[in-house]
């Protein structure tokens, strides 16, 4: 059973903003019923087309879907076109106290339901549909995938079908996949060498970023709400912790090792890094 979040049951078992709006100045529809999701989203703006004075939604899914699209609905109520067109899908799943990773896709599914929604108003082509199709079972795109990959850091096919999808039907395109990811984590790399960046650590020197990290910035923060966090082990890529203190019978502790400490060491030590619970 998924470890949902109080906020996630809630948005699921009292979803706000269910329907149609039938003057609906943008309209956005992502999935189909034969892949098992689907999501159709209506806003309408005020008097002036400054702003979403009203957002919508009908769709068929999981509990993480129908939570999410009520979530989206209300994140972007009162948003401006522009700052509406920067909600990710963390911000929704952030919104909601986290979702499990393997239900991940459900809040890109209400990103791009946006996107959708925004460039109907716009009269536009979705960028992200005009790409390679790379799994028929779900309709996913080659630039889908690389943005998954590039904005949530991923690495495996694995993490690329919780996100997307793709590659969670006959699994024909699983290679292609795998490709992208090499691909695209290649170019990060790239990029990060000719910045300057170090090319490679000692365990040691990993270590001890690693360790200098967690004193100065996450057992602060965890210490503040009466929790802490212990280093165990480095081995290569990933970082065993135990948590401690409060931590351990927080119900929003795996977002927390995930979220915050797995992102913050990513970011300042090594961008390959997994954290995981001793």
């Amino acid at each position: 059973m998924w470890n949902y979040t109080d906020k996630v049951k809630d948005h699921f078992l009292n979803p706000r903003n269910v329907g149609e709006i039938a003057d609906a100045d943008g309209i956005g529809e992502v999935g189909s019923l034969a892949c098992g999701d689907a999501l159709k989203l209506f806003f309408k703006l005020d008097a002036e087309k400054k702003r979403i004075a009203d957002a919508r939604f009908k769709t068929f899914g999981c509990a993480s879907a129908i939570a999410s699209s009520s979530a989206l609905t209300e994140i972007i109520k009162g948003l401006t076109l522009e700052e509406a067109s920067k909600i990710s899908n963390e911000d929704i799943a952030h919104y909601l106290g986290g979702l499990p990773k393997e239900k991940m896709h459900c809040s890109v599914m209400g990103r791009e339901a946006l996107e959708a929604a925004i460039a109907n108003y716009r009269g536009i082509a979705l960028p992200m549909a005009q790409g390679e199709l790379v799994c028929e079972c779900f309709g996913v795109t080659d630039l889908e995938i690389r943005r998954a990959i590039q904005e949530s850091n991923l690495r495996t096919v694995e993490e690329v079908t919780n996100f997307t999808k793709a590659g969670g039907g006959c699994g024909k395109c699983v290679d292609r996949i795998q490709e992208i990811i090499l691909e695209v984590r290649h170019e990060g790399r790239h990029d990060k060498a000719g910045a300057g960046a170090p090319k490679r650590l000692t365990n040691i020197q990993k270590i001890k970023m690693i360790e200098d990290l967690l004193e100065r910035e996450v057992r602060p923060a965890l210490r503040r709400d009466g929790g802490d966090i212990e280093l165990i082990d480095v081995d290569g890529d990933f970082v065993s912790v135990s948590l401690r203190g409060a931590c351990v019978s927080c119900k929003k502790s795996q977002t927390t090792l995930k979220e915050y400490v797995e992102k913050k060491l990513r970011e300042q030590v090594l961008d390959s890094l997994i954290v995981v619970e001793n």
